[in-house]
């Protein structure tokens, strides 16, 4: 059966918002059935690198935390802190950051909760069932103890992914550091001689023995080293680095295995909001100028079916001029859009592999709402 993904435009008019139009279409779909009494929340939403200006703003988190505590629910904002060097590797600067971007109890009307402790080492590990390339998902322990999970994403391109959408937010967002290497690579960390100052931190952490000293550096054994990750998120100086070397369709299945993991058995909701499309994550501290008009706002109880809607719906529209993709395309939108933009994507590997595992094949039913 085709689930259900509302749909409302971006337009508005005097007495009216999209805030407005948020709430009527959280009110108008599934979320309502959701038993929230006394449960926790997780609201899942990316805080964007501090310069992007394109991640979805609070005052959509505080639409929802106001439903959500209107049934009785514990809300909570929370994100994983990332592998890669910025602001938001740890607890601490992540949070900071969240707050130089507007996150705060005011603005979203709830607390937040860095999902993976303070260091990105706090997980807890999720059978994946049916899983091909993972045994297991590493997922930051306040989200994996949530009680419900329900997504806020920004629609984007994506320069390995092709595209952000739920799944990604799910699969990648809510994995610890060592859950993000283990997406993205297939081997194992290694070490910048430059960067190293030889404190040692990593070392104690590692259950392989695989990291000694060699006079003032850190050396890796990778005869030991069974690439876990965790001295990734113990090095202050991020000398200790993932290689980044898994293809990109593979990447893509991970996230579509993690994105199960986490909501097998959970009452989940997923709302996308489909503005300011740029062509790269929210992961840079950077944005260009959206590759296509502003669409809308969707919500669904299924992950898979809202960010096939949202690639369908990406297609009907005019290509916005000077963006990366007119620049790439001439003004005709193409076949694959996300392909055009970042050239090496391969989009479709998430709806094939989420069919494969027993995820959900994407059919949707569009329901329009004003």
């Amino acid at each position: 059966m085709a689930s259900k993904v509302y749909f409302t435009d971006m337009r508005t008019k005097d007495g009216d918002s999209l805030l407005k139009k948020t709430e009527r279409i959280l009110r108008g779909s599934e979320l309502m059935d959701i038993d929230m009494e006394k449960k926790f929340v997780a609201i899942k939403i990316h805080f964007g690198e501090f310069g992007n200006l394109a991640y979805p703003k609070p005052q959509y988190v505080h639409v929802l935390s106001d439903i959500i505590k209107e049934k009785g629910g514990i809300p909570f904002a929370t994100d994983c802190n990332t592998l890669y060097v910025g602001m938001r590797k740890n607890a601490v600067e992540h949070l900071q950051c969240a707050e130089l971007n507007g996150f705060n109890s005011v603005t979203t009307g709830c607390q937040t909760i860095i999902g993976d402790g303070l260091k990105g080492s706090d997980d807890t590990e999720i059978p994946v069932q049916n899983g091909v390339y993972t045994e297991t998902a590493k997922i930051g322990r306040a989200i994996a103890d949530a009680d419900i999970i329900i997504t806020i994403n920004h629609f984007k391109g994506h320069e390995i992914t092709g595209f952000g959408g739920a799944m990604k937010n799910l699969g990648m967002g809510c994995a610890s550091r060592r859950g993000k290497m283990e997406l993205h690579t297939s081997g194992k960390p290694a070490i910048n001689e430059d960067l190293c100052k030889g404190c040692g931190k990593c070392a104690p952490v590692c259950a392989q023995e695989a990291l000694s000293m060699n006079g003032k550096k850190m050396v890796l054994d990778e005869s030991k080293c069974v690439g876990c990750g965790r001295c990734i998120a113990m090095c202050p100086f991020d000398a200790i680095f993932s290689m980044y070397d898994e293809k990109m369709d593979i990447v893509n299945c991970k996230i579509v295995e993690y994105t199960k993991a986490i909501i097998e058995g959970k009452p989940n909701f997923h709302i996308t909001l489909m503005m300011d499309v740029s062509p790269l994550c929210d992961c840079h501290d950077n944005n260009d100028i959206p590759i296509i008009p502003n669409v809308g706002i969707l919500a669904s109880s299924d992950p898979v079916a809202i960010d096939r809607a949202c690639i369908d719906l990406a297609h009907q529209q005019t290509v916005i001029p000077g963006s990366v993709l007119d620049k790439e395309c001439g003004g005709k939108m193409p076949e694959d859009m996300f392909a055009v933009t970042n050239k090496g994507t391969h989009y479709q590997s998430h709806f094939e592999h989420a069919k494969r595992i027993g995820l959900g094949d994407g059919s949707y039913e569009l329901v329009r709402l004003q």
